[in-house]
């Protein structure tokens, strides 16, 4: 088979005076024509900036090819100026970045967007890119394409967006699409339609598509090979079903064990007295233009002292609201919240004040809830200074909290950006627990995170509310991992409370079609993984099949 494109021992380091160390070292792989290459990795394995080398993309001053080559039909892209780039992009390589908000233009309308494309490279008329760009919209199956002509990206949803830049990938019939995390933070319905578009899209155009992801699920549901990167290397490739099935790297084993697939739930508890009480909440967001959304109607939950309620359900389905209501970020329209007895809607601020030690929430994204000028020992110690905790106590509490999360003391003379998304996460935690809270609210924690990651979180969230008598109200549109972790689940619709029991009877025994569709959208569902309790993964195997 005749390669569309040829890596060959490619090496991207950091632009600077003397030696450094390459981000990418010595990286060969191919992609061929009519086959979906999915390239697997934790963050900061590399494949990204690798899929912004293919693309010309790297930033200039930062990042440089410094070795190896790149062919594209036989034709050396590394080198190239911007004018050669400026032909080949679009028309022969489209990409698919993993957030579309940063790859749209939020003051202008998504069907000039995708026209945009086809103006600048082709000679059509108007009224024949109008056509193309209607074509577009529904060969990626979105809904109404001559009202979404108009629309401006904020009046999207997350994958109608997503599905809008795939369109402008799309928009010159490239050989190759590259689709960089393309699904990631998407609920696994929406998820689930994007995967299935892609490979009808791939199969219909057959093009090439280097599909770049941290799940093995979403790889077992589309590769047709396998690149598996780690520290900037390939450590392993082949076919999908070698790499799934029978990998021999104990990079990929791990990667592939981290993957929630067949969650055996926790053991069941004691019951426990009610913590809190939620009754009868009802929350309607009404906008200025006399559009409403009911976002709660009528949930009634109660969370047990030292259990863990799963709240599942779509973007929109209302959890997020929800989570904040209970944390006194919203004020719902009528019910009540009760924690030990005590109504929590109506108090003023004053009031809620003694109940914030009590109820603390770790949100989805923790850079964006820390001080990036602030030392992380600060920013966890903050809560406590702040409600009369001497500072020296403070600060030493604090750095118990982060050796508790696994980052170790000395990590709190850090900043934030010196600290991975996973490690931010730790953080989030560490400084949630600085309170000695009761009712821990964790919306959305590990969604973005890679799945080795996102297992150690979860592992930790699981240690803490256990070692605290912690209750938790864990926020996520994964039902796998919901079941893992959780005592029981709610699950949510257009904000209803749909279904609610046990973790394992929602996930091996749903009631409700909506909770069965939701299981049926899970990636990888069908695949069955290896088990790896017998293999020895003490040795490192690399292997560079062809």
């Amino acid at each position: 088979m005749t390669a569309l494109l040829e890596i060959r021992d490619l090496c991207v380091s950091v632009v600077q005076d003397g030696p450094s160390t390459p981000v990418v070292n010595g990286v060969s792989y191919t992609v061929n024509r009519n086959e979906i290459l999915c390239v697997v990795g934790e963050s900061g394995s590399g494949k990204s900036v690798t899929a912004h080398a293919l693309m010309g993309l790297l930033p200039e001053g930062e990042l440089q090819v410094s070795a190896g080559s790149i062919l594209y039909r036989g034709r050396e892209l590394v080198g190239l100026t911007p004018k050669d780039w400026y032909g080949l992009r679009g028309k022969s390589f489209g990409m698919v970045f993993q957030e579309p908000m940063t790859a749209l233009n939020p003051i202008m309308r998504i069907g000039r967007q995708v026209d945009e494309v086809l103006e600048r490279h082709t000679e059509l008329p108007a009224e024949a890119r109008r056509a193309k760009v209607l074509q577009l919209f529904h060969d990626v199956m979105l809904p109404d394409p001559e009202k979404l002509m108009n629309a401006y990206p904020f009046q999207l949803s997350g994958g109608q967006r997503q599905r809008a830049v795939i369109a402008m990938a799309l928009a010159m019939e490239p050989d190759i699409l590259i689709a960089d995390e393309p699904t990631t933070a998407l609920d696994v319905t929406t998820q689930a339609q994007i995967l299935a578009m892609i490979k009808d899209i791939q199969a219909r155009m057959g093009i090439g598509v280097i599909f770049i992801t941290h799940d093995f699920g979403v790889v077992a549901e589309i590769a047709d090979r396998i690149v598996v990167m780690r520290h900037g290397q390939v450590v392993e490739q082949g076919a999908a079903a070698d790499i799934l099935n029978r990998p021999q790297a104990a990079y990929t084993r791990q990667l592939i064990a981290a993957v929630p697939h067949k969650p055996q739930g926790k053991v069941e508890a004691a019951t426990t007295p009610p913590l809190m009480v939620i009754d009868r909440l009802r929350k309607t967001f009404r906008s200025d233009k006399g559009r409403q959304v009911l976002a709660l109607d009528d949930i009634s939950l109660t969370i047990q002292q030292g259990e863990t309620v799963g709240l599942v359900g779509e973007s929109g389905s209302g959890k997020s609201t929800l989570g904040r209501t209970l944390t006194g970020l919203i004020l719902p329209d009528s019910g009540s919240v009760r924690i030990d007895g005590r109504e929590l809607v109506g108090l003023s601020t004053r009031e809620w004040r003694e109940h914030r030690r009590q109820i603390q929430m770790v949100f989805q994204d923790p850079y964006a809830s820390l001080n990036p000028r602030h030392r992380i020992v600060d920013a966890v110690a903050q809560g406590p200074i702040a409600f009369g905790e001497p500072r020296r106590k403070a600060l030493a509490d604090a750095r118990e909290l982060l050796e508790l999360v696994g980052l170790g003391g000395d990590a709190g003379d850090r900043y934030p950006h010196q600290f991975s998304g996973g490690q931010r996460q730790r953080v989030g935690i560490a400084r949630a627990l600085a309170l000695r809270p009761r009712l821990l609210v964790a919306d959305e924690a590990v969604s973005a995170l890679d799945v080795s990651i996102q297992a150690q979180v979860l592992e930790l969230l699981k240690t803490v509310s256990g070692q605290f008598d912690l209750s938790v109200l864990f926020i996520t549109h994964d039902l796998r991992v919901a079941a893992e972790i959780c005592d029981r689940i709610a699950v949510m619709r257009q904000g209803e409370l749909v279904e609610l029991g046990r973790a394992t009877d929602i996930f091996y025994r749903p009631q409700h079609e909506y909770t069965r569709r939701l299981i049926d959208s899970i990636p990888g569902r069908q695949w069955s993984k290896p088990d790896f309790s017998r293999a020895d993964p003490s040795e490192e195997t690399i292997a560079h099949a062809t």
